[in-house]
């Protein structure tokens, strides 16, 4: 524990948000079912948890993530909500199931894991998803993935705020597009724009590391 962070109740409250929010009938697991899925992940989480920084809405010690594998985005992006206005994908979802994970992501496998250390990319703003992906690269990083978009915006509703929305660059279909998530008529917005367009309201959010069960 760092600071007064306890991992483990965290970890605990994430679960919940996803029990309550109706993600085990989403996901066609009785409610037992996906604690017993996700249970393994808790250790994992508690055993990082001894030196990470407690959360802030710019950069969180570690997400839960349930993949498309269980929940697909555009069902799951609903379940988002800021100032309790749910979310919403801007996509056709054939188009949206173009995406996945770029190569060079270590995806664990399986249907939940977690990433660490988390930012939504403050340093990359006005910065094109293609130079941030150089930038974040460089920083021996990783470009979150749309579930783990999702994810994020989920756990941490505070992570989207005016002129600090972020881009999901590990996430791809073969052409320009790089999927984003940023706020639209107050709600979130699960969205696309250019990899060559820079946006001063739009960074490219990372992670230090993905771990699945141990």
């Amino acid at each position: 524990m760092t600071d007064g962070f306890d991992a483990g109740a965290e970890f605990d409250r994430q679960v919940q948000t996803l029990i309550d929010k109706g993600y085990p009938a989403l996901s066609g697991l009785p409610e037992a079912a996906l604690y017993e899925l996700v249970a393994p992940l808790r250790a994992v989480a508690v055993e990082r948890g001894a030196s990470v920084n407690p959360p802030s809405p710019a950069r969180v010690p570690f997400i839960l993530v349930i993949t498309s594998e269980l929940v697909r985005p555009e069902v799951a992006m609903p379940l988002t909500e800021l100032r309790g206005r749910p979310g919403f994908a801007d996509f056709d979802p054939d188009d949206l199931r173009r995406f996945s994970p770029i190569e060079r992501l270590p995806i664990p496998a399986g249907p939940a894991y977690l990433v660490f250390d988390v930012d939504r990319g403050k340093e990359t703003l006005n910065v094109t998803p293609d130079r941030a992906l150089e930038a974040i690269t460089a920083q021996r990083r990783t470009p979150l993935t749309i579930d783990e978009g999702i994810a994020f915006v989920t756990q941490y509703p505070a992570s989207l705020e005016k002129n600090n929305c972020f881009s999901l660059v590990g996430s791809r279909c073969g052409d320009r597009r790089v999927p984003a998530l940023w706020i639209s008529k107050g709600a979130p917005k699960l969205g696309w724009c250019w990899a060559g367009n820079p946006h001063t309201w739009l960074g490219s959010a990372s992670c230090a590391d993905r771990t699945g069960p141990a």
